[in-house]
């Protein structure tokens, strides 16, 4: 279909939500400076994104004003979708008991006294314009602080067959850093500082370093050298890092784009396991540390775990690096030696939900079994981050982004 027909129907579709909220709006206030400022901010947000869209390149990809385009769309739109709900609602009994009416008054010749509903019109759309800001000013928080509201998540996993010497052994987990999608380095630098309070023996990047290409990164490689491990920092790659999702002029460039990120990963000092393994030694004794590419149910698979086992004893201890969480359901769950923990990411908790303590929920557990924190089936152990970036929408609701502390306890 034409991009300009596309745009035009989807337009015309957003432009029906504003015209069936504006009546909770029409009946509350005639005010003609509350309508103009309703129907003037509608335009100027379907305008800003139909000339981001009209000037998209599929060979750039998504850039900071397509995030912010969508995240004016989403402030905009989700609180009057949360107004029609409620209008809808309202209208639908209107509708019920007008035919409710006409059949009293056609077979029974009297009024039945229910004819109330239009009464109640202002009072609904009271209820509606409430509901509705509910989701507004979350919208709102979400791209001006939640993004960068870093949380710090701790857990201490037990283990009968830990090394004794890795008994207390911290290690740091982040992943899904999107650094196309960054805005303030002020923010960035103070994660980093965050991370290395931690003080962790180990830190971990479990993919997705870029949205498309690799000098997306550039302006982020002294934040992220700063990352300090005595151990070592490790990473892996993850379906973003393929620059799979926006268009090439030659098949070469793509290659060049996967080894510059490949080069970025040594700048920034992170040993980037490829279907590969490293001990991880202390005193006499070792664990086994294992990382893929990326392997999802619903995206690129190249991980290889059979080539990145190569070596590794089936007794040892190990870690298993691997960006989707599908992959431990799939297949690292199942593995013919146990893999005592995996570290996964990708789900980023959608970027929106709900955390409270004892109640956790997000849209993603619907694509998702395992989506955000701590699993465990048979002694195999899966945590999932939350994700330390944010991708698509510029903000982060509810679900915010994460710096993993894990220590390793021996039973």
């Amino acid at each position: 279909m034409n991009l300009y027909i596309r745009l035009f129907i989807i337009t015309t579709i957003f432009l029906l939500i504003d015209f069936y909220a504006f009546q909770a709006v029409k009946k509350l206030t005639s005010h003609k400076l509350i309508w103009f400022l309703y129907w003037g901010s509608s335009l100027a947000v379907l305008l800003n994104a139909n000339y981001v869209m009209l000037n998209f390149s599929r060979f750039e990809g998504p850039t900071i004003s397509t995030l912010n385009a969508s995240g004016w769309l989403l402030m905009l739109y989700i609180p009057k979708i949360a107004i029609i709900f409620v209008l809808f609602g309202e209208d639908l009994i209107r509708v019920v008991f007008s035919i409710w009416n006409f059949i009293y008054d056609r077979y029974f010749g009297a009024s039945t006294g229910a004819d109330f509903i239009p009464e109640r019109r202002k009072m609904i759309s009271k209820l509606a314009l409430g509901l509705a800001t509910i989701p507004f000013v979350s919208i709102i928080y979400g791209v001006i602080k939640g993004k960068y509201n870093f949380k710090v998540h701790t857990h201490e996993i037990f283990f009968d067959d830990l090394p004794e010497e890795f008994d207390g052994f911290q290690i740091t987990q982040i992943s899904d850093v999107h650094s196309g999608s960054f805005d303030n380095a002020d923010k960035i630098s103070y994660a980093m500082d965050l991370i290395n309070e931690q003080q962790s023996d180990m830190v971990f990047f479990t993919g997705d370093l870029v949205n498309n290409r690799a000098s997306e990164m550039l302006p982020w490689i002294k934040h992220f050298k700063s990352i300090k491990a005595k151990y070592g920092k490790f990473s892996i790659l993850g379906n973003h890092d393929y620059g799979d999702y926006i268009t090439w002029h030659n098949p070469q460039d793509k290659i060049d784009n996967l080894n510059e990120l490949h080069d970025i990963h040594k700048q920034i000092g992170f040993d980037l396991l490829l279907n590969e393994n490293r001990k991880i030694e202390k005193g006499d004794r070792h664990f086994s540390l294992v990382g893929v590419e990326n392997w999802g149910v619903r995206f690129k698979q190249k991980g290889d775990l059979e080539k990145a086992m190569t070596g590794v004893d089936s007794t040892d201890f190990k870690i298993l690096l691997s960006h989707d969480p599908s992959h431990w359901t799939e297949e690292v769950k199942g593995w013919k030696s146990k893999i005592d923990l995996t570290l996964s990411g990708h789900t980023h908790g959608m970027q929106f939900g709900i955390e409270i303590p004892g109640f956790k929920w997000s849209p993603v557990q619907f694509m998702y079994k395992h989506w955000a924190g701590l699993f465990e089936e048979a002694g195999r152990y899966l945590y999932v981050n939350r994700g330390f970036g944010f991708h698509a929408f510029p903000g982060r609701v509810g679900i915010w982004p994460e710096i993993t502390v894990i220590k390793l306890r021996r039973k």
